[in-house]
């Protein structure tokens, strides 16, 4: 199969730069697999898809303020965008431009008296750094921008630091928003609960791999990125006994499905688990787990899109985003979404 193959043309002026007025007034484009249809609704009617009995997946990780403004000590800039912590404190970063620094170099954070030093160039594209103070946290709260995804094409403000976070996010650690998530807000949450749906969380921090163009020409040569995750106990129980039960498990975006996917066994029952996961999903992969699944729309030729053609036939879902295309949805982060049924 070839990465082309997951490609479409959209208009520029289609990419979403700002979210909704509100978070519920998105629209929604509801793709039955069964009677082959595309229907057009507002994401407040997706309560009407779920039944009693049936539980919606969520990933609550919580985006950081990873981008980091810089200065050298001869005053160019730098802009750092953390990773993830390691073990011994110290922190993995893309930095920018990375062709103007080098080993042992200390860096200042703009409008502020801390700085970090640069390690040393994993080799990757990515270096490793050491801040000089030990609440990282704390320095990134007061001083990181929201690391908006570079197709949004603008600076963050305040309204992003509410709008690209999900009203359920509780776990710090994902430099990147699961999107589908931007459009629950907690009186839809209510709602679900009120009609007996349970609402189950699990956590995977989306790194910058998501973003990450896949270069290959056979999906099957693409090496997948790393990403932490985790599926506690009290969540695996409530999955299989939705299964068992007869329920529908609704996944709420591409990174809920990739956890759950993980922990999976051939019979769709899923495992408590936590650690690292580069499961790539395309078809002609089936979810083992998941019935459903609410998504925002990808980039072309992206793994996310390929993640999604496994719900349905390809042709059937890449007729969807040209359906979309061709009826101006919103699309990317802070786009609308779309119902796999």
């Amino acid at each position: 199969m070839l990465v082309t193959e997951f490609d479409y043309n959209l208009p520029s002026e289609l990419i979403a730069r700002y979210p909704p007025s509100d978070r519920t007034s998105s629209r929604m484009l509801v793709v039955n697999q069964h009677r082959q249809s595309y229907e057009e609704k507002r994401f407040i009617s997706f309560p009407d898809y779920l039944n009693p009995g049936d539980c919606l997946v969520i990933n609550n990780t919580r985006v950081i303020k990873a981008r980091l403004l810089g200065l050298k000590e001869t005053g160019g800039r730098i802009e750092a965008l953390l990773i993830e912590k390691l073990p011994d404190g110290s922190w993995n970063s893309y930095l920018k431009p990375g062709n103007r620094v080098k080993e042992g170099m200390q860096i200042e954070v703009c409008e502020s008296e801390f700085s970090y030093q640069i390690i040393k160039e994993n080799g990757d594209g990515t270096f490793q750094i050491q801040f000089q103070t030990e609440n990282v946290i704390e320095l990134i709260n007061n001083h990181g921008h929201v690391p908006l995804p570079p197709y949004i094409r603008r600076n963050d403000d305040e309204m992003d630091e509410i709008r690209y976070q999900s009203v359920y996010a509780s776990v710090p650690g994902a430099v990147a928003a699961p999107t589908a998530g931007l459009h629950f807000d907690r009186d839809i949450l209510e709602t679900l609960k009120k009609k007996n749906v349970e609402i189950v969380p699990l956590t995977l921090h989306v790194g910058p791999g998501t973003f990450k163009p896949v270069s290959v020409d056979k999906v099957t040569d693409h090496i997948m990125h790393d990403e932490y995750y985790s599926l506690s106990d009290e969540s695996a129980k409530i999955i299989n006994d939705t299964k068992r039960s007869g329920g529908k498990v609704v996944a709420v975006g591409t990174t809920t499905v990739r956890v759950i996917e993980t922990c999976a066994d051939e019979n769709g029952y899923v495992k408590s688990a936590s650690g690292k996961t580069g499961i790539f999903l395309y078809p002609p992969y089936r979810p083992k787990t998941v019935d459903v699944l609410l998504t925002n729309f990808h980039l072309p030729k992206s793994t996310l899109i390929m993640l999604v053609c496994t719900f349905a036939a390809k042709d059937f879902i890449m007729g969807a985003y040209n359906y979309a295309v061709q009826n101006r949805f919103r699309f990317y982060s802070y786009g609308d979404c779309m119902l796999i049924m």
